[in-house]
C-alpha cells in the first residue's frame, strides 16, 4: 500500500501532521507492508530565490496581522508541535523560496535518503537557528549529513532546472486530486486526508484503506492545514504561516 504526502518544508502544519502520521504507522499491523512517498508543494512557488525575510513580517504584510496576532498564532503552532514531541522556535525564523529545497528531496528519493532529508529540513526550518533559506551551503551539510553525495548536491543547486519538471508535476498531480492546501495525504490513489488530523484519524484511514473498504475520513473543521491563504491555528480566527 502506497501513501503519498504533499508537504511543503514552510508548512508548520506538515511538521506536526508528519509527526501524527508516523504515529498511527508506527501501530499500524501492517505498517511493513506501507510504503511512504513525499510529494511537492510549495506554499510560496512565486517567491524568488533570494527574497528572504522574517516569518513574523511575512505574516503581518501578507495576512494584515498584527503583530501580537502573529506571535499568538506562532506560540500556539509551538504547543501543538510540542504535543507531538517536536522544538519549534516560534521566535526569529525566516521565511523564503522552497524549491531548491524540493528539488533535493527528489534527488533524495532517487538515493533512498529522502525521509532523513524531509526531517533534516524540517528541524533545520523549525527548530534550529540558521535559515534554510538563501544559504546553499548549509543545505548542502544538511544534505550531505542526511547521507547524499556532496558534489551531486552541489551540481543540483548549480542548475535550476535539475529535478525543476518532478517538483512541478507533483504540484499539478496535487491539483488535479483536488488539494487545495497541505499536508495533503493520498492512500493508494484511492483514499484521502486533508491536514494535521489526530493519529486516530490516520490509524482509521489506513485500516480502511487496507481494508479496501469506505473512503477514508474527511479533514473535520479543526484539522491543520497551510495553504496559499495561510496557516490555520488552533483557538483563533486569524491565519498563520511559515
Amino acid at each position: 500500500m502506497r501513501v503519498e504526502i504533499w508537504s511543503d518544508i514552510a508548512c508548520p502544519w506538515c511538521y506536526v501532521g508528519k509527526a501524527r502520521f508516523e504515529k498511527a504507522l508506527a501501530a499500524f499491523p501492517h505498517r511493513d507492508g506501507v510504503e511512504v512517498v513525499h510529494r511537492s508543494f510549495e506554499l510560496d512557488p512565486g517567491r524568488a530565490k533570494g527574497d528572504v525575510e522574517p516569518v513574523l513580517a511575512m505574516l503581518t504584510a501578507k495576512y494584515g496581522m498584527s503583530e501580537a496576532q502573529a506571535l499568538a498564532g506562532e506560540d500556539r503552532l509551538a504547543a501543538q508541535a510540542a504535543a507531538e514531541g517536536l522544538a519549534y522556535r516560534s521566535r526569529g525564523r525566516d521565511h523564503g523560496s522552497t524549491f531548491d529545497l524540493h528539488r533535493l528531496l527528489h534527488l533524495a528519493a532517487d538515493h533512498g535518503r529522502q525521509e532523513a532529508l524531509l526531517d533534516a529540513f524540517y528541524r533545520a526550518n523549525f527548530a534550529e537557528e540558521r535559515s534554510v533559506f538563501g544559504d546553499d551551503d548549509h543545505l548542502v551539510g544538511l544534505a550531505v549529513a542526511a547521507g547524499l553525495d556532496e558534489d551531486a548536491v552541489r551540481a543540483v543547486l548549480a542548475d535550476p532546472t535539475a529535478y525543476a519538471e518532478r517538483v512541478r508535476a507533483d504540484q499539478r498531480e496535487a491539483a488535479a486530486l483536488g488539494a487545495t492546501g497541505v499536508p495533503f495525504f493520498v492512500i493508494d490513489r484511492a483514499y484521502g486526508v486533508s491536514g494535521a488530523q489526530p493519529a486516530e484519524v490516520f490509524t482509521e484511514a489506513l485500516t480502511r484503506a487496507w481494508q479496501e473498504h469506505a473512503p477514508a475520513p474527511e479533514a473535520g473543521p479543526d484539522a491543520g492545514v497551510c495553504g496559499p491563504d495561510g496557516c490555520a491555528v488552533p483557538g483563533d480566527a486569524a491565519s498563520a504561516g511559515g
